[in-house]
């Protein structure tokens, strides 16, 4: 009996709604509710790019979760089972300004990534702070 080839794509084309929301949310937090709103729209326009999860982990300063973290599992879970995750979305941090990338959106799922394969890209979507 021949393998199945080995999959390499885990990826959804668009995030989802439910993605927007969460990343008003957390926005919300750090920003204004009319600059959180003026963010999720940015967002929702940006085209599609991808960067590779360790490059999204560095510039966001954010550790690398471990993969029993209960949502990377869930995660890495959802992919064994054929399903794609969403792209992450994102907030462009300023270097000159010492502000990191904010990951308003899929923190668990770049994790996911990077132990799915450290060198793949991920889908992003990309807004501005202001």
């Amino acid at each position: 009996m021949a393998k199945s080839p080995k999959r390499t794509e885990y990826w959804k084309e668009d995030p989802e709604a439910h993605d927007f929301t969460a990343a008003g949310n957390y926005l919300s937090l750090l920003v204004t509710e009319a600059a959180s709103a003026a963010i999720v729209e940015q967002l929702r326009a940006a085209p599609t790019v991808k960067h590779p999860a360790k490059d999204l982990l560095r510039a966001s300063r954010l550790p690398l979760l471990p993969s029993d973290d209960s949502e990377v599992a869930r995660d890495l879970k959802r992919v064994s089972k054929g399903d794609s995750l969403s792209p992450v979305l994102l907030v462009r941090g300023q270097a000159t300004a010492d502000v990191p990338l904010i990951v308003a959106d899929g923190y668990h799922r770049i994790c996911a990534s990077y132990y799915l394969t450290e060198k793949a890209e991920l889908p992003c979507r990309i807004a501005d702070l202001g």
